[in-house]
């Protein structure tokens, strides 16, 4: 079914979950209307047959939240998943070396999507999470991502308007084509204050058996860190993904 706009029922549903992000879980029927663009009892009625079948929920309060139904049918056969149980073994080893955050993550669209982070109490503030995002110029992992990226993304990437974080993020296009140059040589990307002032990325490439980058691994420590002390650490973890993980790796974004 379609309705006047030619929009079908499915696009609108996407819209509606797209409506959630990593900070706003949980939103009224009035909230997601408005962030999609339906009319209120369009947006009442789609949300009403997914919470029917589970894949939004009711809180108490009548906020609607991601169910879980979606979360299960999500994991089902999910390449993402079959290379984080592949990957988790390494990360702890990582983890228990650093001390600090670890993460993976895999290229989706324009942007680094983590599938899975580890930390600690104490550790150095990290603005990464499980299913969060964070852009390719500004953090280690988007760097190594971007390096390794065709020719297409890299140029998309170049020719937009680069965002600032910190005096430190790479904002200027002739520079970031010299960095991605300098992690395809060196291996590894280090971002010492691209996000946070305090904070140190520290990433290399994660590959498949034929060479093909399908993630990355990375690290935030404090930025007062020798945070190259960390790369034969990461380099052998990666190493190790490689062996554990299948040939056909990830679907390329």
């Amino acid at each position: 079914m379609r309705s006047q706009t030619g929009e079908s029922v499915l696009s609108r549903a996407v819209r509606i979950f797209e409506a959630f992000t990593a900070d706003d879980t949980t939103l009224r029927v009035s909230e997601i209307a408005r962030r999609t663009g339906l009319h209120l009892a369009t947006a009442s009625r789609l949300v009403a047959e997914l919470v029917e079948h589970g894949l939004l929920a009711r809180e108490p309060d009548r906020r609607v939240r991601i169910g879980i139904r979606m979360w299960e049918l999500a994991l089902r056969a999910s390449p993402t998943l079959m290379l984080r149980d592949a990957a988790m073994p390494f990360l702890e080893d990582v983890h228990e070396a650093v001390g600090h955050h670890v993460q993976l993550g895999v290229l989706d669209g324009d942007e680094a999507l983590f599938i899975e982070r580890l930390s600690a109490p104490g550790a150095v503030i990290s603005y990464t999470r499980i299913a969060g995002r964070l852009p390719l110029h500004a953090s280690s992992c988007g760097l190594v991502l971007l390096a390794h990226g065709d020719r297409e993304l890299q140029e998309r990437i170049l020719g937009d308007p680069l965002r600032g974080y910190t005096p430190h993020t790479i904002t200027d296009a002739r520079r970031l084509r010299s960095v991605l140059a300098d992690v395809r040589r060196q291996g590894f990307a280090f971002c010492p204050g691209h996000m946070h002032e305090d904070a140190l990325g520290v990433a290399v490439p994660v590959r498949d058996t034929r060479g093909t980058v399908v993630a990355t691994l990375s690290v935030i420590v404090p930025n007062n860190a020798d945070g190259k002390t960390v790369i034969p650490v990461l380099t052998a973890a990666a190493r190790g993904i490689t062996r554990a993980f299948p040939s056909v790796g990830l679907p390329q974004a």
